[in-house]
């Protein structure tokens, strides 16, 4: 008989609020709720759930910022997103499309929704992640992934029940595009109606499941409602996932722990007070490159 692993909590995101003008988001955390350590290597979760943007002459977003010592992970749902950095990277992902950022030893980077989407409007769904680099990692130079629709991994399941979508790490022996700095499994799974998906990861991952769209049944007992993150406890066992409506979509992540001290000062994540104050310092001295790009 196969143990199902434990759930925790189920849990749901901060009010929603703007990240400039462009980004109507919920954080599940850290603000929404004190997952920093429990829930590392990731950092932050932002979720644009779908929202209508009206047609704009002028570019919605946020302007030029610096990051050091984590990653960005930009998952676009609907809608269509732009990014530009001082090293020269630039991209603009649509439906389906993955956004991976290595900020490391430190750039200067601005996102804003891409010119013709402003220009006629539309739905905006995405969700933003931000990832640890561990000490060793931390100054690595700035790199920019862009994982198109095409390149992800794909699992159908069984009986026709939907399609397993893979960002990072693997589903079932199907691996997904993104190159990563510690083990990271990130997928979604696209349900058709009464579709299930079962699936192991391995117990010391910190491991969660969100509903993004419908509803689904967790280990087939707990029902969560979209909205929902449910953070699985750190126990030998499978997950099965069955999706309620024809349109249910769950994005999973999981990864494994970097056992480090975190100290995070705004947009810099880092080991030590010290080392924070040094990235100010390299940021207002220059260091990280010009705003002018």
């Amino acid at each position: 008989m196969t143990t199902e692993r434990k759930i925790q909590g189920i849990y749901r995101g901060a009010p929603f609020h703007m990240v400039g003008d462009g980004f109507r988001v919920s954080n599940y955390f850290p603000s929404g709720n004190n997952f920093q350590q429990r829930f590392s290597p990731f950092i932050l979760m932002d979720y644009n759930a779908p929202f209508k943007f009206p047609p704009s002459p002028e570019v919605k977003g946020v302007g030029a910022h610096p990051h050091r010592g984590f990653e960005t992970v930009t998952i676009a749902y609907d809608g269509y997103i732009e990014h530009n950095d001082n090293h020269g990277n630039h991209g603009i992902i649509g439906p389906g499309d993955v956004q991976w950022m290595t900020a490391g030893s430190g750039l200067l980077h601005k996102e804003y929704h891409e010119r013709e989407f402003s220009k006629r409007g539309g739905i905006f769904h995405m969700i933003q992640l931000w990832v640890n680099l561990p000490r060793a990692s931390k100054m690595h130079p700035p790199k920019y992934q862009e994982l198109l629709k095409s390149q992800m991994g794909r699992v159908e399941l069984p009986d026709n029940g939907g399609t397993v979508r893979i960002i990072a790490g693997d589903y079932n022996g199907v691996n997904g595009p993104a190159q990563t700095f510690t083990p990271i499994h990130l997928f979604d799974i696209a349900f058709n109606e009464k579709g299930k998906a079962d699936f192991s990861l391995p117990s010391a991952f910190n491991t969660a499941a969100v509903v993004l769209r419908g509803s689904a049944i967790i280990n087939n007992t707990t029902t969560a409602s979209e909205g929902d993150f449910i953070l699985f406890e750190n126990t030998e066992g499978s997950i099965h996932i069955e999706g309620q409506t024809a349109d249910t979509l769950v994005f999973v992540l999981s990864g494994e722990p970097i056992d480090e001290p975190i100290y995070q000062h705004g947009p810099f994540v880092m080991n030590t007070r010290e080392e924070i104050m040094e990235a100010f310092q390299d940021f207002q001295s220059g260091k990280m490159g010009s705003m002018d790009f």
